[in-house]
């Protein structure tokens, strides 16, 4: 009998790369610039959440569109310059990524992150090929913890969201996938494993997932009772 199809879904930012530091420093420099200042409680409650949700929960209504896609893009254009050249990947990311693609999985991209960042990021770790589709900030109208992006891309993938599994380090993310219906896995590189235990399942990092967990969770999604 053949397998049933099975799908992943990665997010970016905290589990292929942490690229927090940048962030965080991108919007004390950004904040500096315009005066305005973000709490690190206020940096991680948000982290994982697009721009355009990010700014009016800093601003209220003060800012008009034109003005919030400006600081957006700035914000955007001094996290690249900072992170250019000094993008790591995280533990086990790219060894999971060509595992997942040698086995010829449906695999694609679920971020929060704008398109020029994602590009940036995976041509610089060398995987951008293994990512044929690719959901971002710039294809959704609602940000996580709304499960839109994840949606979209098991669409992508041609495959419903129970048949796959998304990949997450971000509370709201993880939100996201489980409301998407998704099996998710959790890496607690940048929150403590206790936020993320309504995941399916948590590890330190990708050295501690393969192949056989990504699938042994979407069967138990899969095989889980219903809800009411």
């Amino acid at each position: 009998m053949r397998a049933l199809a099975y799908g992943v879904i990665f997010d970016l930012d905290g589990v292929l790369v942490d690229s927090s530091a940048f962030h965080r420093e991108s919007w004390r420099l950004v904040g500096r610039e315009r005066g305005f200042e973000m709490s690190d409680e206020f940096f991680w409650r948000t982290f994982g959440m697009p721009n355009r949700q990010i700014l009016p929960m800093l601003f209220g209504n003060g800012l008009s569109e034109d003005a919030m896609l400006e600081l957006s893009e700035r914000k955007e254009e001094v996290f690249r310059s900072l992170a250019a050249g000094r993008i790591r990947a995280l533990p086990g990311a790219i060894e999971l990524v060509r595992a997942v693609t040698a086995e010829r999985l449906p695999i694609a991209l679920g971020s929060s992150t704008p398109r020029s960042n994602i590009e940036a990021i995976l041509a610089a770790l060398g995987i951008r090929s293994d990512f044929t589709q690719i959901v971002c900030a710039d294809d959704v109208v609602e940000g996580k913890p709304h499960p839109e992006v994840f949606l979209k891309a098991a669409a992508t993938l041609a495959l419903p969201p129970q048949d796959c599994v998304v990949i997450e380090d971000a509370v709201v993310g993880v939100d996201a996938a489980r409301a998407a219906g998704a099996a998710c896995l959790a890496v607690a590189t940048t929150h403590a494993a206790d936020k993320l235990r309504h995941a399916h399942r948590v590890v330190p990092d990708l050295t501690y997932a393969d192949t056989a967990l990504l699938r042994s969770l979407i069967d138990s999604n899969r095989n889980a009772p219903a809800t009411v």
